[in-house]
This record gives structure tokens, C-alpha cells and sequence, in this order.
């Protein structure tokens, strides 16, 4: 199974699409959870986020299957918002 037509595209877009919105989720939560001023761990998670961006393009195409990588991607993405929220204090 070679990597053309339709799945190589879903890789892209995973690896594009969906790394970005993991790794905007994630800084997000580290915000949110490191204890440090408010200033800096919003830059720590930030810059954090940028790693953990380049990590997903990775993965996604050591994976080779687009229906794990997107439903990895978008548990992942879920479960880091869902804790944002949380921590938050949504809903109140």
C-alpha cells in the first residue's frame, strides 16, 4: 500500500489540519495547568506548542492510516479541550 491518491491527501491534511489542532489545544491546557505566572505559561505553553506540532507531523506519517491518525488527532484534540474547559471553569 503505497502512500497516493486519497490517503496521501488525508495524511496531509491530518499531519496540517489536525496537528494544528492538537497543538493549539495542548497550549492552550499547558496554559492553563502551569503553575507560573499567567504571562509566562501562556508563552511556555505556546512555545511548547510549536514542538508538539512537529511531533504530529511526524507520527501521522509513521502511521500510514489515515483513519487512526484522524481519530487519534481528534480524541486527542478532545480530550485537551475538554480538561481546558474544565479548568476554566465552563461551564458556569
Amino acid at each position: 500500500m503505497g502512500l497516493t491518491g486519497w490517503r496521501l491527501f488525508s495524511l496531509i491534511m491530518a499531519a496540517l489540519l489536525g496537528g494544528y489542532a492538537l497543538a493549539t489545544t495542548a497550549g492552550i491546557f499547558l496554559g492553563g495547568v502551569l503553575s507560573a505566572s499567567r504571562g509566562n505559561a501562556v508563552v511556555t505553553g505556546n512555545l511548547l506548542s510549536f514542538s508538539i506540532y512537529a511531533a504530529v507531523v511526524i507520527w501521522v506519517f509513521t502511521v500510514r492510516r489515515p483513519l487512526y491518525v484522524w481519530l487519534g488527532l481528534i480524541v486527542s484534540a478532545g480530550l485537551l479541550a475538554g480538561a481546558g474547559l474544565l479548568l476554566a471553569g465552563w461551564p458556569a
